[in-house]
């Protein structure tokens, strides 16, 4: 496009806009200087287009902007717009080129003073539902009976204490696994989130979690806001293992409820909730036991009916043939027990005639008789023994003895020699075996000498 230049009152040269280039640049610099804002004011000409776009002015004792809702905006409202109504809105900072006229293309209206955080609030809570992250198509189920549970609660709450004593009371055998976390005040989301995703991601520090809860007590929004973050909504979301979220109370909403597998309105509901009573178990265990027993026996019953039913029809020449065969093979089993008990009754009578014949061959009293002609042989030929035998041997045990007597270590100690012990009685043969300050004793011929060496 081609821009005419005109010259000033200095003689520069200056382009020339147009009407249309001139609004498209006011409009950009409002877009990137404004983007989105908050406004609160009055609504004054409102009124609803064929179209589904919605108009209407919105003003203060000073001043007015004209707004615009457009059919397909993702709008919430939490009450109809009339004039007159005081109202905050949330919306892009826009121009309308056909008119040369700004205004503010609207997203979110509430009543005036509803705060803030409830406007993030249904910011969020828009976003994450077009999304599909509250979609009940994508939740996952829980587990009927978890063996391991992940808790992310403060350690020190009042929400710990009621889920651990309800556990404790339904359901004794599973494992707990508290992550603790802030729940309150700044950076609290962010350890909530980095909690989920500890428990959710497979570890080598703990066995595999069957189910997480998200815990904490009542309170007001500014309160329960950590979650309500959007970190705290997409580590649920991006979970493995099914979530209970049980934030507040029975009257409390957060985006972590919208999005978690399952609301609890409190935590102690969720404890209820995850595991089944103990009592109910077996309740319902005694149901079934009650209910397999009459099935056993209306089977019983059933089977007994069709057997008298079929031995009725069976009453006759099949059954006539089985007793004869019966009786004939009782006859022919009959005749064998009895040649067989013949048989093994004329075996041990021959074993046990052996037997008497191999006594008798070895009667003790032949024996007794053999020894004692024995024991007077003997008796006869040491009488016969002549007294010189004695004697020699008694002169020869003498001669022996002072052998001895010279050679033996008494004697040598009479002749003035010693024996020298350690310690531990060992005799010293060299100088070698004992040391500075081993106590010694030397043995001579009257008694010992203990001492030092030195």
């Amino acid at each position: 496009m081609r821009h005419s230049m005109q010259t000033d009152f200095f003689g520069a040269s200056t382009k020339v806009l147009t009407v249309a280039e001139l609004t498209r640049a006011i409009r950009d610099t409002l877009e990137t200087k404004f983007g989105a804002v908050w406004v609160q004011g009055e609504i004054s000409n409102y009124k609803q287009h064929p179209s589904g776009h919605q108009y209407f002015t919105l003003k203060d004792s000073r001043a007015q902007i004209a707004c615009v809702i457009f059919r397909n905006a993702p709008l919430s409202i939490r009450q109809p717009l009339a004039d007159g109504a005081q109202v905050q809105v949330y919306g892009n900072v826009s121009v309308f080129e056909a008119r040369g006229q700004y205004q503010l293309s609207v997203e979110i209206v509430q009543p005036r003073g509803l705060g803030l955080l409830q406007a993030k609030f249904e910011a969020l809570k828009r976003k994450l539902e077009a999304e599909g992250l509250f979609d009940p198509a994508r939740k996952k189920a829980l587990p009927k009976f978890p063996k391991r549970i992940g808790i992310v609660t403060s350690p020190s709450g009042a929400a710990i204490r009621d889920i651990l004593n309800i556990l404790r009371r339904r359901a004794r055998g599973i494992e707990i696994l508290i992550n603790p976390v802030r729940v309150q005040g700044t950076g609290a989301a962010a350890e909530i989130a980095s909690a989920i995703n500890e428990l959710s991601n497979p570890s080598t520090i703990w066995p595999p979690i069957d189910l997480i809860v998200i815990a904490r007590g009542g309170g007001s929004i500014e309160d329960l806001w950590e979650f309500n973050e959007e970190i705290v909504a997409r580590a649920i979301a991006a979970a493995l293992v099914p979530i209970v979220s049980a934030v507040g109370h029975e009257i409390d909403f957060t985006i972590a409820d919208f999005v978690a597998d399952l609301r609890a309105a409190t935590p102690s509901a969720a404890a209820e909730l995850i595991v089944p009573a103990a009592a109910e178990l077996d309740r319902r265990m005694n149901e079934l036991t009650i209910c397999l027993q009459r099935c056993w026996r209306n089977f019983l019953a059933r089977e007994q009916t069709r057997l008298r039913l079929f031995s009725e029809r069976t009453v006759g020449r099949e059954l006539l043939t089985r007793i004869q065969e019966g009786k004939q093979a009782l006859d022919w089993t009959h005749e064998s027990l009895q040649r067989n008990a013949t048989g093994f009754l004329g075996n041990w009578r021959s074993r046990l005639t052996e037997d008497v014949a191999a006594l008798r061959r070895h009667d003790p009293s032949r024996e007794i008789v053999l020894r004692r002609s024995r024991f007077a042989e003997l008796a006869r030929r040491l009488a016969a023994c002549p007294p010189q035998s004695v004697g020699t041997a008694r002169k020869r045990f003498e001669r022996t003895e002072k052998i001895l007597a010279v050679l033996g270590p008494d004697a040598t100690l009479r002749r003035g020699y010693s024996l020298t012990l350690d310690g531990t009685g060992n005799l010293v043969r060299s100088v070698t075996q004992v040391k500075r300050g081993d106590t010694i004793r030397t043995r001579v011929t009257d008694g010992t000498i203990k001492s030092n060496v030195a």
